[in-house]
Formats: C-alpha cells, structure tokens, sequence
C-alpha cells in the first residue's frame, strides 16, 4: 500500500476536476435533491499517491450545513473515503457547521454501508426524486449499481461535534 496525502483543491485544480467528475460522474454537472451542482466549482480535497490523484470529495457549506456533493476514491480499502471525510468535517467544524450530511441513491448499497460505518445516520428517504433529477438531467440511467432500479434519494447526517 503506498502512501498517501490530502490537500484541498485550488482553483488551479478546476479543470482537472471538472475532467475527472466528467469521467467518474458521466457528466459535469451533478443534480441532487433538485439541485444542480458543478464540482469544479466547488471546495474540496483530494488525495494523492505522487502526483497522482486518487480520491476527490467536492462539498458545499449553507449555513451550520455541510454537504457532501461528490466522493470518490479510485483506491478501495486504503482508508482514502474516510480520510477525506476527515478532512471536510474538520473543515465544516473550523467554519461552525454542525451538520454534515449528504445524498446517495437507493442503488447505492456499497455508499450505504459505508457511510453508516463512518457515523451517518439515515434521516430522509425521498421517493421518486432520481425521475424528478432526470428532467434536468436526462442522462441519468434507469438501471443503476447492482441492476437495481434507480428511483430513489437517501439522505444521511451525522451531527459534528465542536
């Protein structure tokens, strides 16, 4: 296992997220609960092996609520997902949020578990809001991870604690 670090992304970083979301995201934009997201123009880290990128989250802060837009890390099992879960809460402490919380999707198993590992909690289930997110994007599939329908929004928190 190699090393690796976590730094926040600059604006000089924007075109290089924008072409990695492009790649991982299968566009730009990102919609969630009705909302559009561009990543690239958001704050964020990412974690590097040398000069390589291996993991990036992008978030937005509304008030004392932290959200999570887009996470992924290209190396599983590393300790990568939570590293960088580490470094947004921290974050969101430092600027007095006390809610951190973000949206999968109901075929999302893998996220599932592993963000109720990390200390969120379920709080919201909003049926039908992939059908709604698919008017303004319509490249969103039907059939999403695991053959599993994709209909559905999932919302998790955990409450940070100063």
């Amino acid at each position: 296992m190699e090393d690796w670090s976590i730094r926040a992304i600059t604006l000089a970083d924007s075109d290089w997220v924008q072409r990695f979301v492009a790649a991982h995201w299968g566009d730009t934009m990102v919609v969630v609960h009705g909302q559009v997201y561009y990543p690239h123009s958001l704050p964020g880290f990412m974690a590097q092996v040398g000069g390589e990128c291996v993991g990036l989250l992008t978030y937005t802060i509304t008030g004392e609520q932290c959200e999570i837009v887009t996470l992924d890390s290209l190396r599983a099992g590393q300790g990568i997902g939570s590293a960088l879960i580490g470094a947004v809460a921290a974050q969101a402490r430092r600027v007095g949020c006390t809610r951190l919380w973000l949206i999968t999707t109901n075929d999302n198993l893998h996220a599932l578990g592993f963000y109720q590992r990390r200390n969120f909690h379920l709080v919201a289930l909003y049926p039908g809001a992939i059908e709604r997110a698919r008017a303004i994007k319509p490249a969103i599939p039907f059939v999403g991870a695991n053959g599993i329908p994709l209909r559905d929004e999932i919302e998790l928190a955990m409450q940070l604690r100063p």
